[in-house]
């Protein structure tokens, strides 16, 4: 049976996941951008 503390612990975490691959994902899509930017100008 879960307990009340499952109703905020594991929403918490998914959120801390979803912030943090939000970042991640971000990160990786501008250095593609700018990889990709620099090779248009050579």
């Amino acid at each position: 049976m879960p307990t009340p503390e499952h109703f905020l612990f594991i929403p918490g975490v998914l959120l801390v996941g979803i912030v943090v691959g939000w970042i991640m994902g971000g990160k990786a899509a501008r250095e593609r951008l700018a990889e990709k930017q620099k090779r248009a100008r050579e």
